[in-house]
């Protein structure tokens, strides 16, 4: 008995004839181009799941477009940013785009062999997510490949830049100890040295909003920041630090919320209570701040619109090449929990 034949793969031809629509229109379907109508849309989409279609990622690498997105995550551990990764996900939820990740590891040369391989796999364009790459690395990257950094500051006309605007949210946690009676509040931050990375990293920007909003305060003489990682380990270890003091913070803001997990840890390990002892705040409003247990009070920088954005802003460039580049600056909130309260002296 000879084995049965090798079923033929479906084209764009059998979508164009089973939507009765041309070619040209289903191709602007799976490019999410702009010219087709809804209607035309729901027909394409209706003969691509009956067929069965799907398009062949090696042809299209040859027509100079592979409908992938390469996405680097610093540190897939830190719970904030499968955030960003879901409105990258949803964004493209409606196109033909396919998202491949690649883990960053909070390194240079880790970054550099994860997006030197997504270019060599002729991705049509890459998502940074904080990365610690210098500013001529990316800029290579740019000029190789339509290129999106998320979470960096600074401008380049090589790449476009999404970014939550810290020094504002670093001024909520502040303001929101200081209306609480808190003066002695301290900061635990992601220690840096680069000059470049000094000016244009997250954790340097909400060290530097620390500083401001404690001076605009009129807490100046009070400001004390440890240095440590933005890793539950480096909340640890800067908790530890400032309880051992003779004197010890009435309140803590943690750079980030998985650097608040250490903090209370180290809160509960020496005894002590959040907010009774020690009023707690983080930043990224990650879901296990709401969880009731924890109730952190933190600031949301909307990781979902901050991946809806990048995408918005690399499939513009992947249409035009040649655009200017956009920076977008996220407005924060901050959402305040049981782990803060008023001071009682």
């Amino acid at each position: 008995m000879e084995p049965p034949a090798p079923r033929r793969r479906v084209t764009i031809v059998d979508v164009a004839r089973h939507a009765q629509v041309s070619t040209t229109a289903v191709s602007k379907v799976l490019r999410n181009a702009y010219g087709a109508s809804p209607e035309m849309r729901a027909k394409v989409r209706r003969a691509i799941d009956e067929l069965g279609y799907r398009p062949h990622a090696g042809a299209r690498g040859l027509r100079g477009q592979t409908y992938t997105i390469g996405v680097m995550l610093p540190d897939i551990r830190n719970p904030f940013f499968p955030e960003i990764l879901d409105g990258i996900t949803a964004s493209l939820e409606d196109t033909e785009y396919q998202v491949l990740l690649g883990p960053g590891c909070n390194g240079e040369k880790a970054e550099a062999r994860v997006t030197v391989a997504m270019i060599d796999r002729g991705m049509d364009g890459i998502i940074l997510v904080a990365p610690v790459s210098s500013r001529a690395h990316l800029e290579r990257l740019g000029a190789a490949v339509p290129t999106v950094v998320v979470g960096r500051h600074g401008s380049s006309a090589a790449y476009d830049t999404v970014a939550d605007d810290d020094v504002e949210g670093a001024g909520l946690v502040v303001g929101h100890f200081a209306a609480l009676g808190h003066r002695r509040i301290a900061h635990i931050e992601h220690h840096e040295t680069d000059p470049t990375r000094l000016t244009e990293m997250p954790n340097a920007r909400r060290a530097d909003g620390y500083r401001q909003a404690m001076r605009d305060q009129g807490l100046e003489e009070w400001i004390d920041v440890i240095s440590t990682s933005y890793t539950q380990e480096g909340g640890y270890r800067g908790a530890q630090e400032l309880l051992a003091r003779p004197v010890r913070p009435t309140a803590v803001f943690a750079g980030a919320d998985i650097v608040a997990m250490g903090v209370l840890e180290a809160v509960a390990e020496a005894g002590l209570s959040v907010p009774g002892d020690l009023s707690v705040a983080g930043y990224d409003n990650t879901t296990f701040a709401a969880f009731g247990p924890i109730s952190l009070t933190s600031v949301d920088q909307a990781g979902h619109e901050l991946g809806r954005n990048a995408v918005r802003l690399l499939l513009e460039r992947i249409t035009d090449r040649g655009r200017r580049s956009a920076q977008v600056i996220i407005s924060p909130t901050l959402v305040a929990r049981r782990s803060t309260a008023r001071l009682v002296e």
